[in-house]
């Protein structure tokens, strides 16, 4: 299974090989801003393979029609700041036209659009610019600006989208009022911004818009569908070349903000242990002393192309972290591009005290494989299984009473290394059942009837376990071979594969790539790991919240389904999983640790669900200082736990220049498995037979 990079989310692995190229681009004239022939037959084959070849079965018709007009329009402006509604009414005469658009070759709707667009960019940044010379805002005004119009309605009118960004604008100087920025600063700051969001619009050319209709079309079937064009296309495979090179992370854009998708294990992100999934990135800085650039509104291979850099080079980020408001005080962050080792990546063990016993943990960042290695004939290439087995070689040398195998945050990665890792913990018997396109089942198996442990074991999730995590925990769930403990996981149970839609061409020329769901994973038992994920045996207090998290979460995601249960023999299982969990809620309500995670989890929630914020200063200013104590009082509490001094502030200890720190102080990773050892410490002594005593 070759994993593939999901749509509007890069790697920042790259080395800095094209930043020149931004410099450069130009704006284009809109009267370029027609489809090409070759766009025109890349439609076409495009819509042949994706009717034939996608695991979702859906004809190109007016209903995905439909369905393509909104996802172009939300991909243009998701946040419903440039369109109003009488742009969307005079779109409509192309609901059911895209469909034969596509089917045709006739793509000029699409450009119309975007023209469109454009315009109402140009008209929406100079009102902006005028709204900033004039700065007549009142900061004790009661009024509130919504930042989140997702599931707003479109401005009804020209009146109405003035007023929605005369907020915008005033919400905008507020935030940087509150960062402690001057006027100067502001209007400088806030200018660049404006007129660098027009000149970026200006740079898309043709292809640009080609590339976004398309993924209209792929993203209204399926979130993990999407085309690449060729350049995105040549992008992709220098990024793969240099895949190990950088700082380690994974973005997407989510409306004008950079996120953090993921914090690639091992990296210089997670080593400086000052970046989380979540945290977004709103200004980059080349070195200690560069200037910090504003890429809010930045398109993401924009940032990506200031981020990246040569190994042993330094980046500034300006980071809003997860949770915090858009008016919140920016963290600085210092970080060392470098080589991401596979070393760095691969399992660790750990031995920890809870109740009188002893347990081995394996930290399993990703499943890894070097298929390289492997390739050229070497004997000891490197692989997950190859590694864990021997960790679990020296964790039963030093007479651990139970494992417990932290998948965490571990994304997936190779499907073979998700079958062989349960296969050191099951006799033998197949692992995963995958249905292709056509109906076909095969079955992944363990064929080796070597246990490499066969005692006491745990498994802990989070709602960002996916993948071959989600392979590896459901089938030892099935089995009854151990406990699964933590959140529910993140529930991506589909295949992805790449196609060169050049193979379908007279002329076999670069038409770019296709990234196609093609299967889905089932498994033993019968059910998907799709969309629910797998359910612990015993759930975290934390895992409220989660349901708004991973595939759930995804528009047009493949549903849960079921199969046929596999042929395998499960082994003699028999926990008593309501004492279990019971046990676990007396220990958290009580235990400080926890309070911490539930309580950061709640205040996460919170701000994910806020869409509104007010834009009286002193009330702004209040409701900042208020979170920030809340947040400190919770770091405080569990400093003392620790035997840690209180901090005065959240960034105590923070420094301008680049050094090594040390990683959780506080010990916040290890609050779960310190719980996951409690709780295999209870299922122990639950299979402990119980002694008469005489009388």
């Amino acid at each position: 299974m070759k994993k593939i990079l999901i749509p509007g989310i890069i790697a920042l692995y790259l080395l800095a090989c094209s930043s020149a190229a931004l410099a450069v681009a130009k704006e284009v004239p809109p009267e370029s801003l027609v489809p090409d022939n070759t766009q025109r037959q890349t439609a076409l084959i495009l819509n042949r393979v994706l009717e034939r070849y996608h695991y979702r079965k859906v004809h190109l018709d007016d209903r995905l029609s439909e369905a393509i007009l909104k996802r172009y329009l939300e991909s243009l402006d998701p946040n419903k700041s440039f369109f109003t509604q009488a742009d969307i009414e005079r779109f409509s005469r192309y609901r059911h036209e895209l469909d034969d658009a596509i089917a045709s070759g006739r793509l000029e709707p699409a450009f119309d659009i975007f023209r469109a667009f454009r315009q109402r960019v140009d008209q929406r940044v100079a009102l902006a610019l005028k709204l900033l010379r004039e700065n007549h805002f009142d900061f004790t005004r009661k009024e509130s600006y919504r930042f989140d119009r997702e599931d707003a309605p479109w401005p009804r009118d020209e009146s109405a989208i003035s007023d929605q960004w005369r907020k915008r604008v005033k919400n905008d100087i507020l935030g940087l009022r509150l960062a402690g920025k001057d006027e100067k600063k502001i209007h400088e700051t806030l200018e660049k911004r404006y007129k660098t969001m027009r000149r970026r619009v200006h740079q898309l050319d043709s292809d640009s818009v080609f590339q976004s209709f398309v993924n209209a079309y792929a993203l209204s079937i399926e979130p993990h569908t999407s085309y690449m064009s060729p350049e995105r296309s040549e992008n992709f495979d220098i990024s793969m070349r240099l895949s190990l090179q950088g700082i380690g992370a994974v973005l997407r854009s989510d409306d004008e903000y950079t996120v953090i998708q993921k914090v690639v294990p091992g990296g210089p992100a997670d080593k400086s242990g000052q970046l989380h999934a979540g945290d977004r990135i709103v200004g980059v800085g080349q070195g200690e002393k560069g200037e910090m650039e504003d890429i809010i509104g930045w398109p993401l291979q924009d940032v990506v192309e200031i981020i990246r850099g040569k190994k042993d080079s330094l980046v500034r980020l300006n980071v809003l972290p997860k949770g915090a408001g858009a008016d919140a005080p920016l963290k600085t962050v210092l970080i060392q591009r470098d080589k991401i080792k596979l070393e760095d990546q691969a399992a660790q063990s750990s031995i920890i005290e809870v109740d009188g016993m002893r347990f081995g943990i394996i930290d399993l960042p990703a499943f890894y494989r070097d298929f390289r290695g492997q390739a050229a004939g070497e004997k000891d290439f490197r692989s997950t299984t190859r590694d864990v087995r021997k960790l679990l070689d020296k964790l039963q040398k030093e007479k651990v009473d139970g494992i417990i195998v932290d998948l965490r945050n571990n994304g997936g990665g190779s499907l073979t290394e998700a079958t062989e890792l349960t296969g050191l913990f099951i006799p033998h018997g197949p692992v995963v059942q995958v249905k292709d396109s056509q109906g076909h089942i095969d079955v992944e198996r363990d064929s080796d009837p070597e246990e490499a442990y066969s005692g006491p074991l745990a498994v802990l999730v989070n709602r960002n376990s996916a993948s071959a995590s989600e392979i590896f925990a459901a089938a030892i769930q099935d089995y009854g071979r151990g406990l699964i403990v933590g959140e529910p996981t993140f529930g991506k149970g589909t295949v992805q594969s790449l196609v060169d839609l050049g193979q379908f061409s007279r002329h076999k020329q670069d038409l770019g790539r296709l990234r196609l769901t093609i299967a889905q994973f089932f498994r033993v038992k019968g059910g998907s790991t799709q969309h629910k994920g797998v359910i612990p045996d015993v759930q975290f207090p934390t895992s409220e919240g989660s349901g708004k998290h991973g595939e759930r979460s995804l528009e047009n995601a493949l549903p849960w389904a079921e199969i046929k249960p596999a042929q395998y023999r499960p082994v003699n299982w028999s926990p008593q999983l309501a004492m279990l969990q019971h046990k676990h809620q007396e220990r958290v309500a009580r235990d400080p640790g926890f309070k911490f995670l539930v309580e950061q989890n709640k205040e996460i929630n919170k701000m994910e669900e806020r869409k509104e914020v007010s834009l009286v200063e002193s009330e702004r200013k209040k409701e900042w200082d208020e979170r920030e104590q809340r947040a400190l009082e919770r770091h405080n509490r569990l400093r003392a736990l620790r035997g840690l001094p209180p901090l005065a502030k959240l960034d105590d200890g923070d420094e301008d220049e680049f050094e090594e720190k040390e990683e959780d102080p506080e010990g916040i990773n290890r609050i779960m498995q310190e719980e996951a050892a409690h709780i295999l410490a209870d299922f122990i002594r639950q299979q402990q037979p119980v002694t008469a005593q005489a009388e």
